[in-house]
C-alpha cells in the first residue's frame, strides 16, 4: 500500500457551484489534516477523466498518490479503479453507487469504499416541495442535467413518487452549467408552444439550471410579460451556501434541496482506512429542503402565480 500523503480529488466541471464547492471543503479538510491534495477537473469529459486518473496511477513511484477520491463523469470507471487497487491506491466513488466495489473491495490491495448522497431521497424532497406550491397542480417546467448519469435518473425518479398526479411536467434536458440552462430554456422559449404553456413553476435537478432558467426568461420573455414569469416559484438542488441558500435567502429560488458536502467526509475516511481503520463500504449522506417544508407551508407562497 502506497505510504505517502498525496491524494487526486477529480471532480467533473469548474462550471457547477457544488463542484466548487466541493474543492473547497476538500482544501480546507487537506489543510487540517496535513493531505497533499492535487485536484483535477475532467470539464464533463469522461474519457478525459480517465485519462487524468491513469496518468495519476501509473506515474513514478515518487509521484503516485496514495488515494484518489473520484467524482465519476460518466461510467464509475471500474477498470480505472482496478489499475489504482493492483498498484496499492485507495478508491473512494463520491455521489455514485458502484455495482464493482464488492468484488473490488474482495481483491484489493488498498481501501475502496464509496461516500454518495441520497439522490433519490432529493427528487422526493424536491416533489413534496412541488406538491405545498402547486396545492391545485398545474404545468411544472422540469430542467434534468444530462443523460446517462445516474444522478440525473435517480432525482427525478425520486421527484415522480412524491409528485402529485395533478401536475404536469414540461421536461428541458440540459448539461450542468448555468450557460447550458440558459441556453437550453432560451431554445425553448422560441417554441410557440411554450407560450401556451400555463406554467406554475420551474424545478430544476441544480440551483445552477435553476439561475440559468432564470436568466433565459429575462433575456428572452418580451418586458410585459417577464414580471409574471419571473413570479414564478423556482426550485433548484444542491444548496450550497454561497449559491442555492444564498439564492434562496435572495427570493431568486423559492426552495432548494440542501445536499451535504461529501469530499472533506471522503479525504478523512480515506486517510483513516489508508492508517489500517476499517471504514464502511457505503456512507451515504442525507439531503434536507431549504428551507424546510413546514416553512414552506407557511411562508405564504404557496399556490405560486401562474401565467
Amino acid at each position: 500500500m502506497a505510504q505517502n500523503n498525496r491524494f487526486v480529488l477529480s471532480l467533473i466541471t469548474r462550471e457547477n457551484d457544488y463542484q466548487a464547492e466541493e474543492a473547497t471543503e476538500a482544501e480546507r479538510v487537506a489543510y487540517q489534516l496535513g493531505v497533499d491534495l492535487n485536484i483535477l477537473y475532467a470539464e464533463g469529459d469522461a474519457v478525459n477523466q480517465s485519462q487524468q486518473l491513469l496518468e495519476q496511477v501509473y506515474a513514478a513511484d515518487e509521484k503516485r498518490p496514495a488515494g484518489c477520491i473520484v467524482q465519476p463523469v460518466g461510467t464509475s470507471l471500474p477498470q480505472v479503479a482496478s489499475a489504482a487497487c493492483a498498484k496499492g491506491i485507495g478508491w473512494v466513488v463520491l455521489n455514485r453507487d458502484a455495482d464493482y466495489l464488492p468484488e473490488l473491495i474482495r481483491m484489493a490491495k488498498a481501501p475502496a469504499f464509496e461516500v454518495t448522497t441520497d439522490h433519490m431521497e432529493i427528487g422526493r424532497i424536491q416533489g413534496r416541495q412541488m406538491a405545498v406550491l402547486l396545492p391545485q397542480g398545474g404545468m411544472a417546467l422540469y430542467l434534468e442535467g444530462p443523460s446517462g448519469s445516474p444522478a440525473v435518473q435517480q432525482r427525478k425518479a425520486g421527484m415522480l413518487e412524491t409528485k402529485p398526479a395533478n401536475i404536469q411536467l414540461c421536461v428541458i434536458r440540459s448539461q450542468w452549467g448555468r450557460h447550458h440552462a440558459a441556453e437550453a430554456v432560451a431554445s425553448w422559449l422560441r417554441l410557440a408552444t411554450s407560450r401556451q404553456e400555463k406554467l406554475g413553476l420551474v424545478a430544476a435537478q441544480s440551483d445552477t439550471l435553476a439561475m440559468g432558467a432564470r436568466e433565459a426568461i429575462e433575456s428572452n420573455v418580451p418586458p410585459s410579460e417577464r414580471a409574471r414569469w419571473l413570479a414564478l416559484p423556482f426550485l433548484g438542488c444542491d444548496g450550497c451556501r454561497n449559491t442555492g441558500q444564498a439564492w434562496t435567502d435572495q427570493h431568486l429560488l423559492t426552495a432548494t434541496v440542501h445536499v451535504p458536502l461529501l469530499s472533506g467526509v471522503a479525504i478523512r475516511l480515506l486517510q483513516s482506512a489508508l492508517r489500517g481503520a476499517r471504514v464502511e463500504p457505503r456512507t451515504l449522506m442525507m439531503p434536507e429542503s431549504y428551507p424546510p417544508i413546514a416553512q414552506l407551508k407557511q411562508s405564504g407562497q404557496a399556490g405560486g402565480k401562474v401565467r
